[in-house]
């Protein structure tokens, strides 16, 4: 018998190529991401791998650039992938050509988180300007979370440790699970009606992005965006995230961080109105002082100018004297001439207008005369 002939390895390929992509022209698959890596080109290389078996997979430019879950892919997410079985003739490896490719357990609840945020973000609800500052000395501190575990018994300690003199108040929550979400509404609703503090805190442990997801119910992202009392949010771990936590007037890392954001350390702020009180003090004393001489200074200038003032008022009214006296019809007289006047004070002005008999009044430079007018 004669041999089978040879083949290339081009040729091997090739068949091999033809017998997989035949065979597996479309295929789901459910996996986990291994290597994720995006190149410059856009083409995203990795490997799906479950327990017992991996396999390479490349989805190219255009079909991730279409998957709006794009950015969720890492490596460990779990997801269910569309694609064909194809062969790379120079490496002669088989891979998983993926067109379509979304998030499956984890991945499901981050895309509802995600479209939530973005409807919310578009309302306004997570705006820095609708943010309040808290109160710089609150006097009663609000808490919503659970009664058992560290969390309360660890805010509580930072707490009276900065501040002694808070009231606090703890509301009893579910911070965990379906029911949490109308427990912590509940608490809200209370510390803006009935007992009202300066400020409410709503806090929580860590905990997987599952054990957390109820921190991002809409219902409660807008309470917590609604609250008429300052809201702190401490949701998980430093690097967690939530709806809440972005709706809060501040969100901090862990509950104990926001603890010690909620109050300044009372030893510190009294040390520091110390300081304040003593140099107001000295300020005064010495602003005092300076006003003093001020006043002073001004004093003297003022009796300058005032004196100064009086002369040249003295030098103009003795100008002006001398001009009423120049222009006096009186100031005529002390030359010798006279003034006749009749009884009624009537100006005598020519001898014809006066009858023979008529008493007349002569003003002179120094004194009167009485004179009985002859014809």
């Amino acid at each position: 018998m004669d041999a089978p002939p040879s083949l290339s390895v081009s040729e091997l390929t090739q068949r091999i190529k033809g017998l997989l992509e035949g065979s597996f022209p479309s295929v789901d698959v459910d996996a986990e991401i291994s290597g994720w890596k995006v190149y410059p080109s856009g083409h995203a290389y990795f490997t799906l791998k479950d327990e017992g078996a991996q396999i390479g997979a490349v989805m190219f430019a255009g079909a991730l650039s279409a998957c709006a879950q794009r950015s969720l892919f890492k490596d460990g997410a779990k997801i269910k992938a569309r694609g064909s079985v194809g062969v790379y003739p120079p490496r002669g490896n088989y891979q998983l050509v993926v067109r379509r490719m979304k998030l499956v357990g984890e991945g499901d609840l981050m895309q509802k988180y995600l479209e939530l945020k973005a409807k919310l973000q578009q309302e306004g609800l997570f705006d820095a300007a609708r943010k309040r500052k808290l109160p710089y000395l609150p006097k009663r501190i609000g808490i919503c979370t659970s009664e058992a575990g560290a969390v309360i018994h660890d805010m509580a300690r930072v707490l009276t440790r900065r501040f002694p003199y808070l009231q606090i108040r703890l509301f009893p929550c579910v911070v965990q699970g379906e029911e949490a979400p109308a427990s912590v509404m509940k608490a809200l609703k209370y510390f803006n009606t009935e007992w009202r503090p300066d400020l409410i805190v709503v806090a929580r442990g860590g905990g997987s992005f599952e054990d957390l997801f109820c921190f991002n119910d809409e219902a409660l992202v807008r309470a917590v965006a609604g609250s008429e009392v300052p809201v702190v949010a401490a949701i998980g771990h430093e690097s967690d995230f939530t709806l809440t936590e972005l709706a809060a007037d501040l969100r901090a890392g862990t509950p104990s961080i926001a603890a010690e954001m909620s109050v300044p350390e009372y030893v510190k702020e009294r040390d520091r109105l110390s300081r304040y009180s003593a140099l107001m003090r000295s300020a005064v004393v010495s602003k005092g002082e300076w006003f003093a001489q001020r006043l002073d200074h001004l004093s003297d200038t003022l009796a300058s100018a005032l004196a100064l003032y009086g002369e040249r008022v003295g030098r103009r009214l003795e100008k002006v004297s001398t001009r009423l006296n120049l222009l006096s019809p009186y100031a005529v007289l002390d030359r010798g001439y006279a003034i006749v006047t009749r009884e009624s004070g009537e100006v005598v002005k020519e001898a014809q207008a006066v009858a023979s008999g008529e008493v007349l009044g002569i003003r002179l430079g120094q004194g009167e005369l009485k004179a009985v007018a002859q014809k």
